[in-house]
């Protein structure tokens, strides 16, 4: 949410991919930015700027020079008003631009005027990205504090493959929002978050786990880092899009879990177990595949609970899921694991572990409990983390 009303500049250079900054616009335009296009006399070569007009619904900046007062006054206006620019795809020529500090076009002179953020991304022949001279260009830009959305490994013009793809544009998305996010709420604050179904084996072949993807608990550290937290996810196998600048750490069993979020717990000053941790595992491992057809019984022992083996003075939260009287259940399981929050929702209903929405309670240490309808799992992150921020207050920062 932090894309809201903010007013982003999208450089478009003479690039083949150019055609994937129209999606790139439609997905800033539908975050709630406010977009304008700028594109190089090049990338109209690709594309024509009334594609970009009819998805953004704003003029499109081509020319540096124009013989209209109002519009010229309003392109000097965009390098003040810009809270952040971003140009993808951006040509080797265009870095080697920038990296030098030219200022022939209307682009590049935007990005020399304006104090906003700068990220590119890159797009390109493997030959060209790999050659010393554009990565010596790139190195100078990045220690001048841009940031680069590296390319993606995949086919290339005329059907060659390697590095070079331009990033895909949920990538260049979340790395925006992260750059936006650095002087946030929570700025300065280490938060631990848990996230997925652990897996107990049975044999080489087998395991014990549950329905849960880690929705909840991505959504959670992408806020958190939307919030410019330092976020550590420590998240069980996954097939989500792994949040930008956030440091990872996968692992299998709850035991490995544990570990990972002691390790972690270092300077922290908040821990969010949104995992679906097993109650129990396998008593013993075997070593080859259970057989079809073999006679076998599973002997379980319990797994550490990891909210109950964290002792360090941090805000804790956790979540429960419950089939039947769940508020009394979650208030139960706060006040035995000595949480500071619960997220607690009902297990009846259409809306499963794997959903994209879900309706909660949340419920704090004083006993306060706060009903939230039916809503997105972002929206619902947004809303654990704006109580977490409360609870921050009286802890040392």
């Amino acid at each position: 949410m932090n894309l809201r009303n903010k007013r982003v500049i999208l450089g478009v250079t003479g690039s083949i991919s150019a055609y994937k900054a129209v999606d790139l616009a439609s997905q800033l335009m539908r975050a709630g930015a406010c977009v304008d296009v700028v594109m190089t006399e090049c990338a109209q070569r690709f594309i024509q700027p009334l594609t970009f007009q009819s998805i953004t619904g704003r003029q499109v900046y081509t020319d540096m020079f124009t013989n209209d007062p109002g519009i010229t006054l309003e392109q000097m206006q965009l390098a003040r008003e810009a809270d952040i620019v971003v140009v993808a795809p951006a040509t080797a020529n265009f870095v080697a631009k920038l990296a030098g500090g030219l200022a022939d076009d209307f682009l590049s002179v935007l990005i020399l005027a304006t104090r906003a953020p700068l990220v590119i991304a890159p797009a390109m022949t493997s030959a060209m990205y790999e050659n010393p001279q554009t990565q010596e260009n790139l190195g100078r830009l990045r220690r001048r504090g841009v940031v680069e959305v590296p390319p993606e490994w995949g086919y290339l013009m005329g059907g060659y493959r390697g590095r070079g793809r331009l990033a895909a544009n949920e990538t260049i998305v979340d790395t925006l929002r992260q750059v936006l996010g650095r002087n946030g709420e929570l700025s300065r604050v280490k938060i631990v978050v848990t996230a997925g179904g652990t897996r107990e084996p049975v044999d080489r072949v087998h395991f014990l786990g549950s329905y849960a993807a880690g929705k909840m608990g991505f959504a959670l550290a992408r806020e958190a880092r939307d919030q410019g937290a330092d976020v550590t996810l420590i998240h069980t196998p996954t097939n989500l899009m792994p949040p930008v600048g956030v440091k990872q750490v996968e692992v299998n069993t709850a035991q490995e879990m544990l570990a990972a979020v002691r390790k972690a717990l270092e300077g922290a000053g908040v821990l969010i177990m949104a995992a679906d941790v097993a109650d129990y595992r396998p008593a013993r491992v075997e070593t080859d595949k259970i057989r079809e057809g073999e006679k076998a019984s599973l002997a379980l022992v319990r797994n550490p609970d990891i909210l109950m083996e964290v002792k360090e003075p941090v805000v804790k939260v956790g979540f429960a899921t419950e089939s039947s009287n769940f508020k009394d259940a979650a208030a139960l399981k706060l006040s035995r694991k000595g949480l500071d929050l619960i997220v607690a929702r009902q297990l009846e209903g259409p809306y499963g572990e794997d959903a994209d929405s879900s309706q909660v309670s949340i419920i704090a240490k004083d006993g306060s409990v706060t009903d939230l309808p039916l809503q997105s799992i972002e929206r619902i992150a947004r809303e654990v983390l704006r109580k977490v921020s409360v609870l921050l207050k009286p802890y040392p920062r």
